[in-house]
């Protein structure tokens, strides 16, 4: 069965670093594109970034471009999310997600979430 799973959040000070990673089975990982979103209490699930299956493309939300890495490692079924610079904004719980077709249907996959605290 897929599985993802979430790990590496934490408490941290503005200005500080975090990289959660995202342990992934039950699929051939190399061939999906994955993705980090996250969320805080009373607002919408965001989309922080994504990476294509090898990781050659990238993308971020405009609110964490130029702070955030998203990066994987194909051998390790694992994709990880740098966190720099981080702002009390960006605090809220950080979700891996696939997205998997299986009998040309798509499904969300999810992990159970990583709980990333940004504050003085």
């Amino acid at each position: 069965q897929v599985q993802l799973v979430e790990s590496g959040g934490g408490l941290v000070q503005p200005g500080g670093s975090l990289r959660p990673s995202c342990a992934a089975s039950g699929f051939i990982f190399s061939v999906y594109a994955m993705n980090w979103y996250r969320q805080s209490p009373g607002k919408e699930r965001e989309l922080v970034a994504d990476i294509s299956s090898a990781g050659r493309s990238t993308n971020y939300a405009e609110s964490v471009k130029g702070r955030f890495t998203i990066s994987r490692d194909n051998a390790k079924n694992t994709v990880y999310l740098q966190m720099n610079s981080l702002k009390p904004e960006d605090t809220g719980v950080y979700y891996c997600n696939a997205r998997i077709s299986w009998n040309n249907r798509g499904y969300d996959y999810w992990g159970q979430g990583t709980q990333v605290t940004v504050s003085s």
